[in-house]
């Protein structure tokens, strides 16, 4: 999905295509996207994971939605809105071990990060990033009890899931779609090569009903039918309401902006 069609797209954007994308932070570069965690609850992506790279080699951190700026698609660039410093003093974060609530709070303590699970909306007691951004200092120093699974999951490594509708599976994920308000992951990108040559299909999230972990397989409310029947995806052209709606349409599903 190129950046043309995912600016006219409600403000959608392809979180495979910002892969690699070069972190420009306030002061300087600062290293490349390398991957996004998202809560399997309500599909947010809760962070950015930067790899430092050549400034801060082996060392990776964590990146709030809530400092990140419009990409600058030409020049594959994504502005960060901290210094270099605040990023080379972060808590770092191992790719082999999952990210504890702990270290949650110790990365959005050192930042002064709003908490996004404090409150009933989708953002703490905002519904986005960028109005959380905006909450009081007041609101964000008050301490959060660090308990609980943040459900935490890498978008790197679920890309290449299995899909598995009611009756058989349909294909695998071929990458995430993000709306860029929420930064919620609105649709997975299904191929169905194996299945159906060339042809690929959006599943949102909230038709999941369950996961397979170890085996790395998504279970749908869908059946292989409904799937060969529904909705083709185009990456060349965009993801508009027309679109959303006749794919909300042919399912039978309650739309998701109402």
């Amino acid at each position: 999905m190129g950046h043309e069609q995912l600016k006219e797209s409600m403000m959608m954007r392809s979180t495979k295509e910002v892969m690699g994308y070069t972190l420009k932070a306030a002061d300087g570069e600062i290293g490349r996207c390398r991957d996004f965690l998202f809560d399997d609850q309500q599909w947010a992506v809760r962070y950015m994971v930067a790899d430092t790279g050549k400034w801060i080699p082996d060392r990776k951190v964590l990146i709030s939605p809530l400092f990140l700026g419009e990409p600058e698609w030409a020049s594959r660039q994504f502005p960060v809105q901290l210094t270099k410093d605040q990023i080379e003093n972060a808590p770092s974060v191992r790719e082999d071990e999952p990210v504890s609530r702990q270290h949650e709070v110790n990365v959005l303590r050192h930042y002064g990060f709003p908490y996004y699970w404090v409150g009933e909306g989708l953002w703490g007691l905002e519904s986005s990033p960028s109005a959380l951004r905006e909450v009081s200092a007041e609101w964000i120093t008050i301490p959060p009890e660090p308990k609980g699974d943040p459900h935490l999951r890498s978008v790197e490594e679920v890309t290449g899931y299995h899909i598995e509708a009611t009756d058989g599976e349909i294909g695998h994920v071929e990458e995430f779609v993000l709306d860029e308000d929420t930064w919620v992951l609105r649709y997975m990108v299904v191929d169905t090569r194996n299945w159906l040559p060339g042809r690929k299909v959006l599943v949102s999230p909230a038709w999941v009903r369950g996961f397979d972990w170890p085996a790395q397989k998504a279970m749908v409310e869908l059946t292989r039918k409904q799937v060969q029947a529904s909705p083709g995806y185009d990456a060349d052209k965009p993801i508009n309401r027309e679109y959303e709606t006749r794919l909300y349409d042919f399912y039978g599903r309650p739309v998701y902006w109402e």
